[in-house]
């Protein structure tokens, strides 16, 4: 009976939980298609099916936020903050991973960069768009060495934890082979560590992707969108064209929604190994 009673409360919760999922992007859908005619204040007609299926409204959603320019300025923010993000911080966790338990130094510096999660960027934001000003580097670059240093702490963290799942045997076999640390490095464990590869690029990817924050402060007046930056061009003084919204939104989701379906297989493995002490 208690196992019935649990399985029962888990399926409401699971349901209760889907449903927090399906609605909102059963709106997103229904309104992205709909006309702003079809829009009325019942629920009713929020909630109802579009009269005609019609996809002017993403037509005319690309051609207000210049969809394929908007579109490579994401891909290319975001690809060249995963990549860094994989070589950099992968190599910073295995040295501070297999270095600080012995070491005060490393602890210290370990403890210093994981630290770096609890401050909020609201307090960065104004000093950063001087420095970056002043440097030259308010552009996309500029973002991508931002992205780099604020997605540290995070990766550092789950790069340093799941070393623990790999065994100093291996390095101390390829040291009597006569390989380099560097050579050990890129050769056995950057490769072993494939999983939480995949799981920071995915964490990575999504922080960066759906971030407005940051190329809002830093590229304002660059002339350069991203695509959650271009999404701002559907609210105005005195309200939103929530049809096109709806409509660039779904255009926006799909890249990111592709490349995580493809590294999910990925993710929860990454996430529980790399959360080991």
């Amino acid at each position: 009976m208690t196992i019935k009673k649990t399985n029962k409360a888990a399926m409401i919760v699971l349901i209760l939980g889907l449903s927090t999922i399906i609605l909102p992007l059963y709106l997103t859908i229904v309104i992205a298609f709909k006309q702003p005619s079809e829009m009325t204040n019942s629920i009713s007609g929020i909630l109802s099916l579009p009269k005609a299926w019609s996809l002017n409204n993403f037509r005319e959603a690309m051609e207000i936020t210049d969809f394929w320019r908007s579109l490579s300025n994401s891909l290319l923010i975001t690809v060249a903050t995963v990549a860094l993000s994989i070589a950099v911080h992968s190599l910073m966790g295995y040295a501070l991973g297999r270095n600080k338990a012995g070491s005060k130094f490393y602890s210290f510096v370990y403890l210093f960069i994981v630290s770096g999660m609890f401050v909020p960027f609201a307090i960065l934001m104004m000093p950063l768009a001087k420095q970056t000003a002043e440097l030259g580097l308010a552009n996309w670059f500029g973002v991508i060495l931002l992205y780099v240093v604020f997605y540290m702490p995070m990766n550092v963290l789950l790069y340093s934890g799941y070393l623990v799942n790999i065994p100093m045997a291996l390095e101390e076999a390829a040291k009597v082979d006569g390989a380099s640390t560097w050579r050990t490095y890129w050769k056995i464990i950057f490769p072993i560590m494939k999983p939480m590869h995949a799981t920071v690029a995915v964490l990575t990817a999504l922080a960066v992707w759906n971030d407005v924050m940051t190329p809002l402060v830093i590229m304002a007046g660059s002339g350069q969108n991203t695509l959650p930056l271009a999404q701002l061009n559907f609210q105005s003084q005195f309200g939103t064209n929530y049809n096109l919204a709806f409509a660039s939104y779904l255009l926006s989701l799909i890249p990111i929604l592709i490349f995580y379906v493809v590294c999910q297989k990925q993710i929860l493995n990454g996430v529980v190994n790399g959360a080991v002490k």
